[in-house]
């Protein structure tokens, strides 16, 4: 009787994937956990890591850790969606139009390098210090991504694909929606992810320069009070987000993409 071969990795491979990973982590807290109880790194600045996450498990277990989570969430998600409105029509249109992309190629190049916090100040003078800033500066940040991602992305289609479509008759929107739009999807999903961290991250810079609610907010409170295990509990709560929300989109973007080779070629 044939027997099919066994798809699961082997147990190397599983190491690989899991194990390291982990014994990296482990090393790492036990490294901050060691170096100040021996007197090598002061404890007023960096305290065990022991403490730090004692620090946040109090948070999460009084619930104070909620509410500026979700304000800083708010900012990420107005953020991010709002890029994706923009850099995603955009993005097809530009790289749809060989015209417009050359015309486009400067501003975009000039526009992009900008740093979003070089923003701020016009951010507080139009929308003054609360979630409107917060949600200006993660979108404007996050927009670069998507859109450069979907411009290459349209431009790199195979234009034997687009050319055997109009052959058939295929209308422009039909044709974007059944042959460019597949095709540029790993390029879109790798700059939604990339736009992800962005905007999680100039969210909480916001919250932190200008003093709008959230984590970051909650962590310039802390060292301003000298609380610096709370600083660095609120701090690895912001780290911990957006390796959740890269998880997340991981995995979205490996189910949304299950037909796409590159995608086969990482779940072998």
């Amino acid at each position: 009787m044939d027997r099919r071969p066994d798809a699961s990795p082997p147990p190397r491979d599983r190491l690989s994937a899991w194990g390291l990973p982990l014994l990296g982590v482990v090393l790492a807290i036990a490294v901050f956990e060691v170096l100040p109880r021996i007197g090598l790194v002061d404890r007023r600045f960096l305290p065990p890591a022991s403490e730090m996450f004692g620090a946040l498990f109090g948070r999460i277990a009084d619930g104070s850790i909620w509410e500026p989570t979700v304000q800083t969430m708010q900012g990420w998600a107005l953020g991010l969606g709002t890029a994706l409105v923009i850099a995603l029509p955009l993005g097809i249109l530009i790289g749809s139009v060989f015209l417009l992309f050359m015309s486009t190629r400067t501003i975009v190049e000039f526009l992009r390098p900008i740093p979003s916090v070089a923003l701020i100040p016009l951010a507080v003078l139009v929308f003054g210090a609360g979630l409107e800033s917060k949600w200006f500066l993660a979108a404007f940040a996050a927009t670069w991504p998507i859109l450069l991602q979907t411009l290459y992305g349209v431009r790199d289609v195979d234009p034997t694909s687009i050319e055997t479509a109009r052959s058939f008759g295929i209308k422009t929107p039909e044709r974007l929606w059944r042959v460019v739009l597949p095709s540029a999807l790993p390029y879109i999903a790798t700059g939604v992810r990339i736009s992800s961290a962005v905007a999680l991250i100039l969210a909480v810079t916001a919250e932190l320069v200008l003093g709008a609610p959230g984590l970051g907010q909650e962590i310039n409170i802390a060292r301003q009070s000298a609380a610096v295990d709370q600083m660095y509990a609120l701090i690895i709560a912001t780290g911990l987000i957006g390796w959740l929300l890269n998880i997340v989109l991981s995995l979205a973007e490996r189910r949304l993409l299950h037909w796409h080779p590159s995608q086969r070629e990482r779940n072998r």
